[in-house]
């Protein structure tokens, strides 16, 4: 028996290396690329442990879970951690970043996450990298969802290592991810003794073996078919033009805010400054009476296919998160959410006005 995704000839190290200099271009960096082989969490925590030891003193944005999850590979790995943990409705400052440099000067190693899906914010990176330039530390960005809704340019905002993911915005596959790397994070890693070598978190290992070796042959078998659909959906973003992609996404995100204001019931905007909202997801805050379980719960038995999810852990009783990203980064998507949402908050008991919250949709998207 043939099938198409299966009787495939094998993906060469030419594919492989071309689908890297997409990747670059889309970043619009000159830095070196790595496509790696997993979800993003491989190259967030090759990173860390590679360019973080004993003897870093790291400064940690807390602005949401992934911030609090690098904290604690900085730590296992070694180093000295300060966090700046900021509500999770709002975004961190630059003058913050400034503040803690002046009162810990020796801080060597900076980590933020972009935006986090998780709670809908997202940080202003091209501000914070100007102080981390200024300052000299090395900076380590989790752009993992921000890609494909608003820019990432690793270069211009003078980022050392920059992960990204194509599951999200980019509307790609999730069992592959890349990173930028600069020169200096390279040398960084080099003079850490404790840097993962001979191991699935070794970034090293695949400059030694491929990118110094001239992407002449691959380490190992490919992810193919995730390959494939990261070239995909790159050829798809570059044939809308990024440009539209992210006004997409901005639109969506502009449109779920005022559907939910207006739709009532007691569901407003969870990330108060809509400057802080992150573009590639919406979350949003139910009334102290009901819990976001329950009402995404009731909206997905009627369409189990909406982009809607509780927040994680303690965050499901009061947060609800729409995930207009990549395919469902669309007006329909957004209309049929709040739809769904106002069902199950009128069934509660909740007052709301469908109607007020379409009408608000349609004027925001134009």
């Amino acid at each position: 028996m043939t099938h198409p995704l299966l009787d495939l000839p094998p993906l060469t190290a030419r594919r492989f290396a071309a689908i890297e200099d997409r990747v670059a271009r889309l970043l619009d960096t000159r830095q070196d690329v790595l496509i790696t082989q997993g979800e993003a969490l491989l190259p967030l925590e090759g990173a860390i442990r590679g360019a973080a030891g004993p003897g870093t003193v790291a400064l940690n944005v807390i602005t949401g879970p992934y911030g609090q999850t690098f904290g604690d590979w900085l730590r296992d790995a070694g180093a000295t951690v300060y966090d700046i943990a900021v509500p999770f409705h709002t975004a961190v400052r630059a003058e913050q970043i400034r503040a803690a440099f002046a009162e810990h000067p020796e801080i060597d190693f900076v980590s933020l996450v972009h935006a986090e899906a998780a709670t809908g914010n997202t940080n202003p990176v091209a501000e914070i990298g100007e102080a981390v330039r200024e300052h000299g530390a090395l900076f380590y960005l989790d752009a993992v969802a921000s890609v494909g809704a608003e820019p990432v340019l690793p270069d211009a905002w003078g980022v050392d290592l920059c992960v990204i993911g194509a599951q999200k915005a980019m509307g790609g596959p999730a069992g592959v991810s890349a990173i930028s790397v600069s020169e200096r994070a390279w040398a960084r890693m080099a003079a850490n003794p404790n840097a993962p070598r001979r191991s699935y978190l070794s970034l090293l290992d695949w400059k030694e073996r491929w990118l110094d070796a001239g992407r002449k042959a691959l380490p190992h078998a490919p992810a193919q078919l995730e390959m494939l659909a990261l070239d995909a959906c790159l050829e798809r973003i570059e044939a809308a033009g990024p440009d539209a992609v992210m006004a997409r996404h901005r639109r969506a995100a502009e449109a779920t805010r005022a559907g939910a204001s207006a739709l009532g019931g007691g569901l407003e905007p969870y990330v108060h400054d809509a400057a802080d909202a992150a573009p590639v997801a919406t979350t949003l805050r139910v009334p102290p009476s009901l819990t976001a379980s329950g009402l995404v719960a009731a909206a997905l038995a009627a369409d189990p296919a909406l982009p809607l999810a509780a927040g994680g852990g303690a965050l499901a009783k009061e947060m609800i998160r729409v995930n207009h990203y990549g395919p469902d980064a669309t007006e329909s998507a957004v209309q049929a959410s709040l739809a769904a949402l106002g069902a199950a908050l009128a069934a509660q008991g909740a007052p709301v006005d469908p109607a007020a919250a379409r009408q608000a949709v349609e004027q925001a998207w134009r």
